[in-house]
């Protein structure tokens, strides 16, 4: 009973701060709402049973990359006359299409399903070792490579910060 509660808080809550991102004009209120919504995504995790995703869900997105996000915000020094509402109409229309979009999947889902119930869940079998197994032996080409191209990420904001000594 309190896990059903809990899971309808955090999936509303959730919602709700995923509408406030897109919805938002000021961008570093939209990425704090952001935020809300990863804690909530790990509060789904930790009902899953899933800590492991949930605590990485923490440390890596609300964490690192929304300290990014902050840092090439505040970077930007994005002003009211840049957050001007251009062709907004035309970006309505594609929202309003993309949103179709995933309402007719959601449908095909559900009609797919077995009198609408989903099929029973498997018993989770990886463990924290097992994925360190796998990251750094089947996955470590791409693990590597994400690694660079965070490396080149923070090598372009310090040339875009840095002032000209001239």
């Amino acid at each position: 009973m309190i896990t059903t509660a809990l899971f309808y808080l955090f999936a509303g809550l959730m919602l709700i701060s995923a509408l406030l991102v897109i919805t938002l004009r000021h961008p570093v209120a939209s990425t704090l709402s952001l935020l809300v919504s990863m804690f909530c995504l790990s509060g789904l995790f930790v009902l899953l049973g899933a800590y492991f995703v949930a605590v990485i869900q923490v440390l890596v997105y609300a964490g690192a990359i929304l300290v990014l996000f902050l840092f090439v915000i505040m970077l930007l020094d994005l002003g009211k006359d840049a957050m001007t509402r251009t062709q907004g109409h035309v970006w309505l229309l594609v929202g309003f299409a993309i949103g179709g979009v995933l309402l007719w999947q959601l449908r095909t889902i559900v009609n797919h399903t077995v009198d609408g119930s989903l099929p029973p869940a498997t018993a989770v079998q990886g463990t924290t070792e097992q994925i360190g197994q796998l990251l750094f032996t089947q996955y470590l080409l791409p693990f590597e490579l994400t690694s660079f191209l965070l490396l080149a990420a923070i090598v372009g904001a310090v040339v875009l910060s840095r002032k000209e000594l001239r």
